[in-house]
């Protein structure tokens, strides 16, 4: 078995297990924050995942990378698109929500607008996760 095809399958599951905690636990709270503590939650928030975002988000870009030019099967490509999905969305949504919800100045209906709209992205992000997550599996298997 390739050992870029088990780090590739060591990264994905990392990352799902990472989405869905964001989905279910990180993302619930932060939505639940009063208005009056949000600009302080918000910042924590921020800085505090980032710590957790930036190293798994370049293992699981090199150990993909990887996998598709040392393996390259239809479960390695499968998996790819489930992490770029992830990894594309954070990018072009979650992120710059992040930005307009650190805002000086925001109500407390347009953030509530806003964080519809993160939640929404994350279900996205946290399936894209799971595909590569059991793509890998599969492929692992195989």
């Amino acid at each position: 078995m390739s050992t870029a095809l088990v780090a590739l399958t060591a990264t994905a599951w990392a990352h799902a297990a990472f989405q869905v905690t964001v989905s279910a636990l990180v993302y619930p709270v932060l939505a639940a924050t009063p208005d009056g503590s949000w600009r302080a939650a918000h910042d924590r928030h921020s800085r505090v995942i980032s710590l957790l975002v930036v190293p798994l988000y370049a293992a699981v870009l090199v150990s993909t990378a990887a996998a598709l030019v040392t393996v390259g099967s239809a479960g390695v490509w499968v998996a790819a698109a489930g992490a770029g999905l992830a990894l594309g969305t954070t990018a072009a949504v979650a992120a710059p929500l992040h930005g307009r919800l650190g805002a000086a100045r925001l109500g407390e209906r347009r953030r509530r607008v806003l964080l519809a709209r993160l939640l929404r992205a994350d279900r996205w992000r946290t399936a894209g996760a799971l595909i590569s997550a059991g793509a890998a599996t599969l492929t692992v298997l195989s």
